[in-house]
């Protein structure tokens, strides 16, 4: 019956609202582990969290946290935010009221309370950031330190506890710390604490900060290799005072801990100074192998293993008498033979890594075997230079200050903070500038990363690492500075960053396209790191480089150091990337110097971003010289390239062909003859009404090679590739339909130079000079 159906219907609506009510009840009250919302205005904005959160441990970045495939450098640094905010359901700074659970980095998050004022605040890097380096450097504030400044000591909890929490020092609400990551999400934990604060009389942390950090290790760029050197009778021992010597010990495994300490401090600094440049967290590698740990003293206890950096221990064959020889000593007033030591290592270090074309060594190498020779007041068995050449780029240093340094991060902040004056009975005072143990390991820590960044290719720059800026090294890792005895003054109150020594903008500039700093999201490069420079008319030179213009460094008449550049770091509005085409005017360039230089003469040095180089010694001479400008035979204008090879062949004369068809309408040309052997003898131009014109002579193999165009397609001649050195190795030539002829001649001889002219310009004929063979090669092009 109607009645009893909507009786029924009636029933069941009741059932329902009854369900949907104690559902509501149960969450109120907390059944479901969340914490009942309070109306309380302390606790207006606070979190709250499910049971059935996901543990930190495991927590993925959401998607709005950039990932590898969308991640972009930070340009600038931004504090925490001072609430916290949501993130995968997890708060970031908290304090936690006593009789409550605090949160674990190990296992499920508890409820939060409020944000304590004295939670610290992370400015160096923001949550769930990706890094690519170990050992991280952080830097933050407790509070506001404009209106209360504090003193204590911040805690470093690690991921699952997998590394041992550290303690740093907390100066004037100021803390600086490294922390130990492991490959994949590290869930961190930073406690304050301090005397003149209150807590809440627990083991729980009063004043706590959570973050996320990503550790994508980096294995497709080629590692900093570090190598221990000793001769082949050493002891295998360094300087040190007794006390020292007593208390840590001098042997090998001793200076093998200390050199990668130093090592991952080289990488910590580097990779934050990488990012205050604004080109993201780079930073070179090592090569890693499982061995026990040595970042914290307690791995050594413990017989914890670890994936820590290699030293390679290599043996000289100089006895330890022939390495400390006087004659050798670079610091030796009277040595006649300063640079033999970089000679002896590269030596050993080709034989031990057996280097093979095409696969570059970078290695950072310690000569264990240094030594304060109290009589002739030097250090023996030391040299403290970089560079190389080829297959290998090595830097050197001695052990003279090793005994300073570090052995785990532990130590990182006693060794800044150690006066201890050095004893010049047993160890060096190293260019009086290492009076006290903190000092000696500035100039040792230093002084090595200096070397280290002129085997990455940095010259000497107006400040910086690369100046002698390294002195302060200390103030990367500490807020507040001892004693100094090289400035015999007490060292600052407060280190903040802009107190710190850096990497000049020049050396972040060459180390963002080096091989060795090359991120998962960076696009692969063309091979042809050559450029080439154009000029051309109206005063302006046209720079062109297959993988792009990195900067330009201006200098001027006398100037060995550069102090003013053009850098391309925002790429071109075409493609994106780094501008593959630049103009330069002698305006522009002078428009960025002093008043009282313009006047001097320009010299420019062009990089590419594939790491080549070209440099220009006169830049108005270049402009104005009537060598680079050619008259063709119908009256317009041609413009010679930078000529490639030495032309310094016995009997070398310049050539020159002005190819018939840049002027001529009606001639066509169907094929290139190329004579050659081991080098380029020549080159003949064919046409279809069965002339030619020959470049160079006709030597080599008989008869040559030939390469025929698709006439028939519209396919015609659009550059040449390049082998040369000091003369022209090979040759390979390039078509508007995009096809190769392959190198004739010798493929590997020399290096690589890609000649297309310029956007607007063609090819009109060709300049240079030859001898026996091709000995200099150039393009000569016109609009």
């Amino acid at each position: 019956m109607p009645f009893f159906k909507e009786l029924r219907r009636r029933k069941t609506g009741l059932k329902l609202d009854k369900s949907q009510d104690s559902s509501t009840d149960s969450n109120s009250n907390g059944s479901n582990g969340t914490v009942p919302p309070s109306k309380s205005s302390s606790t207006l904005n606070s979190v709250y969290v499910s049971s059935t959160t996901t543990p930190p441990s495991s927590i993925q970045p959401h998607q709005s946290t950039p990932n590898l495939a969308k991640s972009q450098p930070a340009t600038t640094m931004t504090s925490m935010p001072q609430r916290p905010m949501p993130l995968s359901g997890v708060s970031n700074r908290s304090s936690y009221i006593q009789g409550l659970s605090a949160p674990s980095i190990n296992g499920t998050i508890t409820p939060k309370m409020p944000v304590s004022v004295f939670a610290p605040r992370i400015v160096s890097v923001s949550d769930n950031s990706w890094v690519h380096q170990k050992v991280l450097l952080v830097y933050g504030q407790i509070g506001e330190p404009s209106e209360k400044m504090l003193d204590g000591t911040l805690t470093v909890s690690h991921h699952q506890d997998n590394f041992p929490a550290t303690v740093w020092p907390v100066n004037d609400s100021y803390f600086k710390a490294l922390v130990h990551l492991t490959p994949g999400p590290n869930r961190l934990r930073f406690d304050f604490s301090s005397p003149k604060v209150a807590s809440n009389n627990s083991s729980l942390p009063t004043h706590s900060t959570c973050m996320s950090i990503n550790f994508l290790p980096l294995t497709n760029s080629p590692p900093l290799q570090l190598v221990i050197l000793l001769g082949k009778d050493s002891p295998g021992t360094f300087d040190a005072v007794p006390e020292r010597k007593q208390r840590e010990g001098n042997d090998l495994d001793t200076a093998i801990r200390k050199f990668r300490m130093a090592a991952y401090l080289w990488q910590a600094f580097t990779g934050e100074q990488m990012f205050r440049h604004s080109f993201g967290r780079r930073c070179f590698r090592f090569e890693e192998e499982w061995q026990t740990g040595s970042l914290t003293f307690r791995d050594k206890e413990v017989g914890q293993m670890r994936n820590e950096a290699k030293v390679h221990v290599i043996r000289s064959d100089k006895t330890v008498k022939e390495l400390r020889d006087l004659d050798i000593a670079q610091q030796g007033d009277n040595a006649t033979r300063k640079g033999e030591l970089y000679a002896i290592a590269m030596e050993a270090v080709k034989a031990h890594f057996k280097s093979v074309q095409g696969q570059k060594q970078y290695i950072s190498l310690l000569l264990l075997d240094s030594h304060w020779d109290t009589k002739a007041k030097t250090i023996t068995g030391h040299a403290a230079l970089g560079g190389g050449s080829g297959e290998v780029q090595l830097a050197i240093f001695g052990s003279q200050a090793l005994q300073s340094y570090p052995t785990s991060i532990e130590e990182v902040v006693p060794t800044f903070s150690d006066c201890t004056r050095t004893n010049t009975d047993f160890v060096a005072n190293d260019c009086n500038e290492s009076g006290s143990n903190w000092e000696a390991a500035n100039i040792g820590i230093g002084a090595h990363l200096h070397e280290t960044g002129h085997l990455f290719g940095c010259p000497h720059q107006e400040s910086g690492i690369m100046l002698r800026d390294y002195v302060r090294f200390n103030r990367t890792f500490l807020c507040r500075e001892p004693y100094s005895t090289r400035t015999k003054s007490p060292g600052l109150r407060l280190c903040l960053p802009k107190d710190e020594c850096g990497w000049h903008r020049l050396d972040a500039l060459r180390f963002k396209n080096h091989p060795c700093f090359r991120l998962p999201t960076d696009a692969p490069l063309n091979p042809d790191e050559s450029l080439q420079i154009w000029p051309a008319d109206n005063g302006k030179v046209i720079i062109t480089a297959p993988t792009g213009i990195a900067f330009v460094e201006i200098f001027t008449n006398g100037d060995d150091i550069c102090h003013a550049w053009i850098e391309y770091c925002n790429g071109d509005a075409q493609s994106g990337g780094p501008p593959r085409q630049i103009v330069l005017t002698e305006s522009d360039l002078k428009a960025r110097l002093p008043e009282d230089t313009k006047a001097k003469k320009l010299r420019i040095k062009v990089h590419s971003v594939g790491q080549g180089s070209q440099e220009v010694e006169d830049f108005a001479l270049l402009v104005k010289s009537k060598t680079s400008a050619v008259k063709l035979p119908n009256g317009q204008s041609g413009f010679k390239g930078c000529k490639l090879g030495e032309s310094r062949q016995e009997g070398s004369q310049p050539e020159q062909v002005i190819l018939e068809t840049a002027h001529i309408q009606t001639k066509l040309l169907t094929s290139i003859k190329l004579y050659h052997g081991f080098a380029l003898d020549g080159m003949e131009f064919c046409y279809e009404d069965s002339t030619s014109q020959l470049f160079g002579n006709r030597g080599g193999s008989p008869g040559g090679s030939e390469f025929n165009f698709d006439t028939r397609r519209g396919e015609i001649l659009l550059g040449f590739y390049l082998r040369a050195g000091l003369w022209i190795d090979g040759i390979e030539i390039l078509t508007s339909l995009g096809r190769r002829s392959g190198v004739y001649g010798n493929p590997t001889g020399g290096s690589g130079h890609t000649l297309i002219p310029p956007r607007g310009y063609s090819i009109a004929g060709v300049s240079g000079s030859c001898g026996q063979w091709v000995d200099g090669f150039s393009l000569i092009i016109t609009r």
